[in-house]
């Protein structure tokens, strides 16, 4: 359960970690504690999968790398093990669920195009994948979302 503690935490590190050397510190300066309690806090909360991941965003096309959302049929029995398949990807950003006819969908950014068929080939191959749509933005929209807790 988050405490209201970890709950003023998340808020602030979603949109306002500095940019300095020790912006930890400096949340710590805010919050009013020792730069360790939100260390340990933010760890806690990791481990516990509050936290998945935690990294700066950029510009992927500006960097040179291409990108798709994929959709993939997969046979119910099997969803579990494709998932963790496609899990196993490096480039694979978010991978879920969902109740339809394509029911596991992912994000995936690779390198190249040619880094990408690869990749979409040896899951469009994996046991229990029926079938594989690769749908890449033909325009982007970036909206920023923060989520207050």
């Amino acid at each position: 359960m988050l405490t209201p503690f970890d709950k003023e935490l998340l808020n602030i590190i979603q949109t306002r970690l500095p940019l300095e050397s020790r912006p930890y510190a400096k949340v710590a300066q805010w919050l009013e504690v020792e730069e360790s309690t939100v260390l340990e806090r933010l760890n806690w909360l990791k481990d516990n999968g509050y936290i998945r991941r935690f990294g700066a965003f950029f510009d992927s096309a500006c960097l040179g790398y291409v990108s798709t959302l994929a959709a993939i049929k997969v046979r119910p029995e099997q969803v579990a093990a494709v998932a963790q398949a496609v899990n196993a990807y490096s480039g694979v950003t978010h991978n879920y669920e969902r109740e339809s006819e394509y029911n596991l969908w992912f994000t995936l950014l690779t390198a190249n195009q040619a880094e990408q068929d690869h990749v979409l080939a040896a899951i469009r191959s994996l046991p229990g994948v029926e079938g594989l749509l690769s749908l890449p933005a033909i325009e982007k929209y970036k909206v920023s979302v923060e989520f207050s807790l």
